[in-house]
């Protein structure tokens, strides 16, 4: 499980499922959870690139002082009933070896892509989950981000996601050691049987000894994911959770809605409640978190993230990639320069996982780009307004000006209209905010930002 700081391959990484013909406004009106907007466009706008780009081609000229660095492992020992993500469960015997060979394979052809005085301000490995992978397996994949790429682990955030079963002590001590600061646990509730409910198989003790020995192994900042709306879910219950986390005074907490997508083992069980019952239960437990944890002491940074105030990232801010480029590695990973973004095929269907696995691990020559959407101006402004506007501190109107030579306003007024008139905009002359309605409201706000270019492209995916 994935979160923030890496804007790629994120746990909940959940496509819109909308009606054919249904705008975003209309959409916006149906429900207030459309999809979870960490990165724009999202993958599933992403097309085979016929011209094949060069590594080399997309990168001259990039800047390259201050990249972003994100390595994907896609492998899990189970999937989880929400998961959509690009994962597949259990490796036969040689495989993670074979994964690691090809990542490796990758880093070169990538660095060589690269300037030779390119420098990282951070790094994350994410998944699936990074931890499935051995002590002496999670070794090479630093070595890998530090000798291959030449990214200094021990002098920039490293943020690395864990599962309760995984998080072991051999684990814990090699990341820890290579210089992680962020550790974080997809926990997502303390109630085994919301846990169950969400077709997670796991214990709240096996949950509380994972907590024990990453709170031993020192990381700097824990984060511990939690979910609501789940089936059976209440406030007495969705509390519970809050409080059991809590008890660890975790740095960071991400609180995600629950999403049911296609091809998902949730999807597979059928509707529990209405939707319009299970969006005003939704809405009720995300108000009761996010008043629980700012009572607690915690700033709310996005609809979903809240860092305690004496965290040491405490005013860091959500890094959003706004204006430096990020370097993916592994076939679940996604890179972004100003020109292109690209990665490789994406699925959910078990087969079609394996097959672009196993894809990859044959590949030799890495030098090309094979999947992406190029980005236009109109895309670039999209995305700086999606990944500013919904973090809660807004997004300063000079910035956008000394950036883009004009106004929100000026660029996006029917969307930004349409946000004032439902009162999600924050009364501020010198930024551009959402109030907290419109920070509860999110998931529908970052859609209706979506170009109808990239808004088509997505209706037109065709999940597997």
């Amino acid at each position: 499980m994935t979160t923030a700081p890496a804007p790629t391959g994120h746990p909940l990484d959940l496509t819109t499922a909308r009606p054919p013909g249904l705008t975003a406004d209309r959409a916006a009106d149906q429900s207030p959870y459309q999809s979870y907007v960490y990165a724009y466009p999202h993958k599933t706008a992403y097309r085979p690139l016929p011209d094949r780009p060069t590594l080399r081609e997309l990168w001259a000229g990039e800047p390259q002082h201050a990249l972003s660095l994100y390595l994907h492992i896609p492998f899990c020992e189970v999937r989880c009933g929400f998961c959509n993500l690009f994962t597949r469960i259990g490796s036969p015997e040689g495989l993670t070896t074979a994964y690691l060979d090809a990542l490796d394979r990758q880093a070169g052809a990538v660095r060589e892509a690269l300037a030779d005085d390119a420098r990282f301000a951070l790094a994350a490995f994410g998944g699936g989950t990074p931890t499935y992978l051995t002590a002496a397996e999670l070794e090479r994949l630093c070595d890998i981000a530090e000798r291959r790429m030449g990214a200094d682990l021990r002098a920039i955030p490293l943020s690395v996601e864990a599962s309760p079963a995984t998080a072991t002590t051999d684990r814990l001590e090699v990341l820890a050691a290579r210089g992680t600061t962020r550790l974080s646990l997809g926990v997502q509730s303390f109630v085994d049987a919301e846990a169950r409910s969400a077709v997670r198989p796991q214990k709240r003790a096996d949950v509380e000894a994972a907590l024990g020995r990453i709170r031993a192994a020192g990381f700097p900042v824990l984060n511990i994911d939690l979910i609501y709306g789940i089936d059976g879910q209440d406030e007495a219950s969705w509390l519970r959770s809050l409080d059991a986390a809590l008890a660890w005074q975790p740095e960071e907490l991400y609180l995600y809605p629950l999403y049911v997508r296609p091809l998902t083992g949730l999807a597979r069980r059928g509707e529990q409640e209405s939707r319009t019952a299970w969006d005003t239960r939704r809405l009720a437990l995300y108000r009761t978190g996010r008043d629980h944890l700012l009572a607690h002491g915690y700033q709310q940074v996005s609809m979903r993230m809240f860092r305690r105030a004496a965290s040491p990232q405490a005013g860091s801010g959500e890094y959003a990639c706004q204006t430096d480029g990020m370097v993916g590695l592994g076939c679940g990973a996604r890179s972004y320069t100003s020109r292109l973004h690209y990665s490789f095929d994406y699925a959910v269907n078990a087969t079609e996982v394996r097959g672009i696995i196993d894809d990859y691990v044959a590949t030799e020559d890495f030098g090309r780009a094979e999947v992406g959407r190029s980005m236009t101006a109109e895309e670039a402004r999209r995305r700086h307004l999606v990944q500013s506007l919904l973090q809660a501190e807004g997004m300063p109107l000079a910035e956008y000006r000394a950036r883009f030579g004009g106004t929100p306003a000026e660029d996006f007024p029917a969307e930004l209209a349409a946000f004032g008139a439902r009162g999600w905009l924050a009364d501020d002359p010198l930024r551009l905010m959402l109030s907290p309605e419109g920070l509860a409201h999110s998931d529908a706000a970052g859609p209706m930002l979506f170009s109808p270019e990239v808004r088509a492209l997505m209706a037109d995916y065709e999940v597997k």
